[in-house]
């Protein structure tokens, strides 16, 4: 007879799944140009997000977004189709209890987030006490009725898709945080 399990406690820590960088595969020796063809160098790409000139792309204006700023956190929404996308940028110390709920008034974000954490690491904690942790780059989706921090110095860039208050039931997501 197998033996039984019990499900481990709700307070228990559970991690996302983190994704590893491969190891990149060993570079080709580049052949220097002979001088005696007059060649130059090509200089060095630039990388797109960072440039010498500026700050990164990451943080400019969206072009053809609303711009504004709730509870310390800058958003910035556009429409596609019925859809939303949003490009949201959490502040480092910012969490979701201390600097979200005065403005919205409820106890816990009940707004789901589906989308792409593109820079920072983010923890969320569910009414069970259960925690989860996202760290750029994953595609999240985050349950209503959590609380969230930014961990770290770096800020959270996520990149969301929202249908509004239908959200949930247009996207296929349970309404509350489970462990089934």
């Amino acid at each position: 007879m197998a033996k039984k399990t019990t499900p481990r406690k709700a307070t228990v820590k559970r991690a996302a799944t983190r994704t590893r960088k491969a190891a990149a595969p060993p570079r080709k020796p580049v052949a220097k140009a002979a001088k005696s063809r007059g060649t130059k160098a090509r200089p060095a790409r630039q990388s797109r997000a960072r440039t010498a000139s500026g700050p990164s792309v990451l943080f400019a204006p969206v072009a053809g977004a609303e711009r504004r700023e709730v509870g310390h956190v800058l958003l910035e929404v556009g429409r596609a189709g019925a859809a939303r996308v949003k490009r949201l940028t959490y502040r480092p110390g910012f969490r979701w209890s201390v600097d979200m709920k005065p403005v919205v008034g409820t106890d816990l974000c009940m707004h789901a987030h589906v989308g792409f954490l593109v820079s920072g690491e983010i923890h969320i904690e569910y009414a069970d006490g259960c925690v989860v942790e996202h760290r750029a780059p994953q595609i999240v989706a985050i349950e209503p009725g959590h609380d969230g921090w930014v961990v770290g110095n770096e800020p959270v860039v996520l990149v969301e898709f929202d249908f509004e208050r239908d959200t949930v039931s247009r996207l296929g997501m349970p309404d509350a945080h489970r462990h089934d």
